[in-house]
């Protein structure tokens, strides 16, 4: 059960609120019925996230009066989608949306936009079309995360069955979802069986905070799996998982000023056989469900249970609560991160399609027409669309005869297959910040490719064109971009300011440090110019920059970074 708060703590009130309705019901489906209404209360708002939503605002528009909108975020296991499931997410975006499709680092997809009046009609279609939103954000786990390239045959369809497996077994199960949402009923929070609902895995008060899964396939990297709460690396043999590898207590997320939070990448306590996989994922969320932090959101996450009572200590509890003898991890190895653009052939012979999608919004501009291309795909093909960990889409099992009709739509739409992008576009990530996102400090998803365009310009002056540099953004601390995992990772401080840190690796197996705090815009390409033109000069051969990075500046300034 949940730990203990001692008396001279005093819990969250999101855990007082959790704990006096369990089911999480608040008083969604009431102000669903009233017209009037154009936005929740505050308590209904973290029920809300539960649900798969976020009650929003266009910041853009706060001069002139708050616009309530919603984003509402699907539970999409592996980020696997039917051609039919393609199509609604498309509806529902022209029908109630901003008309995009945003995909998350979670290969999930999110609606933005969405007034109260449609929010029903979305969440209704999600779940029509066999998929779902609930858990997909709150304190709970969020969507799991498998391996999106067809590098293998059987041992992909195994670790996505796994994925599958484990997105079910973790699954909160209040009837809350269903009465709201499909028979838009208001429960009666005073009846008893409401009233004294506790959750068979989560508890009557659920997590202290979200909580992550991610599977991978060595030796790519392609989820960052060190950076989740649980991370589950695949050990294969002659093509079928025999077991795997247990990460556990990674996490991005940190708040400036306070040292007490930071970014974290798992530890790695063991190797296990794949039939305890549900069990072991048990374990590891229930850890975090009896010791993690319900007095201090900030100081909430796994990581710091983890970080604060040790490996060995995590380690025994997880032996314990799945009845496993962990055995030293299997050796692996991760050589990079990233996703594979253009055509390429699958094992099975079909071709599958990597799409770049910059900053993962599918929509259709002046310029190129993704979002009307995708949806023609989904129409007229039957394919699968897998969505990446890094903001992209790859269209899978596509056939020889398919290719060229494929091929040729794309081009009839202007989206390319070769050439995709720039260099240091493919692989730079953002979160979508303003003007939805009520969290950011500065700009982020609307910012980002300008200052790419500007970093690429002083590479080529430096002679470090075609050069590959992961480079991520976000507009606040709390990290959904991975910021910290990148060889350059920008975090909005305030608006036109942002903190450097650099010194992560191609292989995501490293964090980066803290460069400069508080840069202003006009200050960024300068700052970069100096460090990058060192790299230049001094970088030994087929050195990555993070790497560069932390071979020499490191040494120079300290393991604190520089000011």
């Amino acid at each position: 059960m949940n730990k203990a708060v001692p008396s001279e703590a005093k819990w969250t009130h999101n855990e007082e609120i959790k704990q006096a309705i369990p089911t999480l019901a608040g008083t969604i489906a009431s102000t669903m019925a009233d017209p009037a209404l154009d936005r929740f209360a505050e308590d209904d708002q973290q029920f809300l996230k539960f649900h798969g939503i976020y009650q929003q605002d266009d910041r853009d528009l706060r001069k002139t009066g708050k616009k309530f909108i919603m984003m509402i975020r699907g539970r999409i296991p592996g980020g696997v989608m039917t051609p039919a499931q393609w199509q609604t997410f498309d509806d529902l975006s022209t029908r109630y949306g901003d008309h995009t499709l945003r995909i998350t680092t979670r290969q999930s997809i999110q609606f933005h936009g969405v007034v109260k009046s449609g929010l029903a009609s979305v969440v209704r279609g999600i779940n029509q079309c066999l998929l779902s939103t609930l858990a997909a954000c709150g304190d709970v786990n969020r969507n799991v995360l498998a391996p999106p390239t067809p590098a293998y045959t059987k041992a992909r369809e195994e670790v996505f069955a796994d994925c599958v497996a484990v997105a079910d077994a973790l699954r909160p199960r209040t009837r809350a979802y269903h009465a709201i949402w499909m028979e838009g009923v208001q429960l009666d929070l005073n009846a008893a069986e409401n009233r004294e609902f506790v959750d068979p895995l989560y508890g009557p008060t659920y997590l202290p905070r979200k909580f992550k899964v991610a599977f991978v396939i060595p030796p790519l990297n392609d989820l960052d799996v060190l950076t989740n709460d649980l991370g589950l690396i695949a050990v294969v043999e002659g093509d079928h998982v025999v077991g795997y590898n247990l990460a556990v207590g990674g996490g991005m997320g940190r708040s400036h000023g306070n040292e007490q939070t930071y970014p974290r990448l798992a530890d790695v306590l063991g190797y296990f056989p794949r039939e305890k996989l549900v069990d072991v994922a048990k374990a590891v969320l229930t850890i975090h469900r009896d010791f993690g932090d319900r007095t201090d959101r900030k100081h909430a996450r796994l990581k710091y249970v983890v970080q604060e009572r040790g490996v060995d200590w995590t380690r025994r509890q997880v032996e314990e609560r799945a009845a496993v003898t962990l055995e030293p991890a299997r050796s692996y190895r991760f050589t990079k991160q990233g996703d594979l653009y253009g055509w390429h052939r699958q094992v099975d012979g079909r071709w599958f399609l990597g799409v770049w999608v910059q900053s993962g919004r599918v929509k259709d501009t002046s310029e190129q027409r993704l979002k009307t291309a995708l949806r023609q795909v989904a129409d007229r093909f039957a394919v699968e669309f897998r969505l990446t960990a890094n903001q992209n889409v790859i269209i899978a099992n596509v056939t020889e005869t398919d290719r060229a009709s494929i091929q040729e739509l794309l081009t009839a739409h202007a989206v390319p297959t070769e050439n995709q992008g720039t260099t240091l576009n493919r692989v730079a990530l953002s979160c979508p910040a303003m003007p939805t996102c009520g969290l950011a400090l500065a700009e982020s998803e609307r910012y980002l490719p300008g200052l790419i365009d500007r970093i690429e310009a002083v590479c080529a002056e430096l002679g470090l064109g075609g050069q590959e540099i992961t480079i991520r953004m976000t507009g606040c601390p709390n990290g959904c971009a991975r910021p910290y995992a990148a060889e350059i990772g920008f975090v909005g401080k305030a608006p036109g300011r942002y903190q450097i840190w650099l010194g992560g690796n191609e292989a995501s197996t490293r964090l980066n440090r803290l460069w400069k705090d508080n840069v202003k815009d006009p200050d960024l390409i300068p700052e970069l110019r100096v460090v990058l033109g060192r790299y230049a000069r001094e970088r030994r051969e087929a050195e990555g920059f993070g790497d560069w990075v932390a071979r020499v500046l490191w040494t120079e300034s300290g393991a604190a970074g520089a000011a």
